[in-house]
């Protein structure tokens, strides 16, 4: 008689396309497989070239598990399980470490897949709510999940994993990924600014732990903005033609010369006011819509309100997405914020792993 993972079957009828899988220790965590995607089927054009998030190492992988719920932390490992404090008050280089402890293929969450998300989500109608307004939506009249930590005012701040509303999930059912919006934000792997500048693993080359994402690691490269094509930085951001962020009339703009405006704070707007110099490469505006760090649609409020931070005057910002339990409209799965250094902790800041099957070495 077959031996089934009696476990992993009652999982899979009551949330298709979910599964547990577990680390070299032998230890669970619940993921949602997303198969292999297009660009034509995440609503970038009509190509069926796949999206980045499906090319590590330069060879293509048939899916990627995400954690279904933001994680916690266990012996130095990290877990997705449901109604669990999620993990905060951790740093860049902890959190994929924790995710990197688990076994090879195991990762830290990177920009390429939560923009493959983020795109499923907008091309399938629909970007997810979460805790942004002290424990519910602000679209949302009652607290909706179970409070985990409070702040200082005693208002509902972190809830419990999974504890939400349907309209938490990314795909408004009991199958799909939670907390994309609010709660904490997360950090993400594969992309950083320094002095402005946009740098990038190739492809999803992040989700391979022996890619170094450390900060003088050669793995990191910038984006010709005349070609599209990735180039080695030359490690100050001023990569000739590369891309970088110019603060140009209170908004974030892409371009490929010399950064007018560079401050080293923190400044936003919203992701529809994000564009793009006229002369980029229409190679490089695609990886940047790809990345979802550009709108792919002027429709007014078709990003619902969801901001971009970013820092253009530091050596080096690491990047984080969704936003946290006060953010209201500023938190979305199109969010994203470019201004803390790799060390910083938060009691607002934490993060989800994901694991790919990469090919035998």
């Amino acid at each position: 008689m077959p031996n089934f993972d009696l476990s992993s079957l009652a999982l899979a009828a009551v949330c298709p396309g979910n599964e547990i899988l577990y680390d070299d220790k032998g230890m669970p965590s619940i993921m949602v497989k997303i198969p292999k995607m297009t660009y034509a089927q995440l609503g970038l054009g009509e190509s069926n070239a796949v999206h980045p998030a499906f090319i590590v190492n330069g060879q293509e992988v048939d899916a990627i598990w995400i954690s279904k719920y933001q994680n916690i932390v266990v012996n130095g490992r990290a877990y997705s399980l449901p109604a669990q404090d999620p993990r905060a008050s951790i740093n860049f280089d902890e959190a994929r470490g924790c995710c990197e402890a688990k076994g090879r293929g195991w990762h830290l969450m990177t920009r390429a897949e939560w923009a493959l998300l983020a795109l499923w989500c907008k091309n399938n109608g629909f970007l997810p709510w979460g805790n942004n307004n002290y424990g519910k939506d602000t679209r949302e009249t009652n607290y909706k999940a179970i409070p985990t930590y409070f702040d200082e005012q005693g208002r509902i701040a972190r809830v419990a994993t999974g504890t939400g509303p349907l309209t938490w999930s990314h795909d408004k059912s009991p199958a799909g990924i939670w907390d994309l919006n609010g709660n904490v934000l997360e950090w993400v792997g594969g992309m950083r600014l320094v002095y402005g500048e946009l740098q990038v693993l190739v492809n999803n080359n992040a989700a391979d732990s022996v890619n170094s994402q450390s900060s003088g690691s050669s793995e990191w490269k910038a984006i010709d903005g005349a070609t599209g094509e990735f180039i080695t930085p030359n490690g100050n951001g001023t990569t000739p033609n590369s891309l970088k962020l110019d603060y140009v009339s209170n908004a974030w703009k892409w371009i490929s010369g010399v950064i007018s405006d560079k401050a080293d704070s923190s400044r936003y707007c919203s992701f529809e006011s994000v564009t793009a110099d006229e002369g980029l490469h229409e190679e490089a505006i695609f990886k940047l819509k790809a990345l979802a760090l550009l709108k792919d649609d002027n429709t007014p409020n078709a990003y619902e309100g969801d901001v971009f931070y970013a820092n253009n005057g530091a050596a080096e910002r690491l990047f984080s997405c969704g936003g946290f339990w006060n953010y209201g409209t500023f938190a979305g799965v199109f969010s994203l914020y470019g201004y803390n250094p790799r060390s910083f902790v938060s009691a607002n800041l934490g993060f989800r792993s994901a694991y790919v099957n990469l090919p035998p070495v």
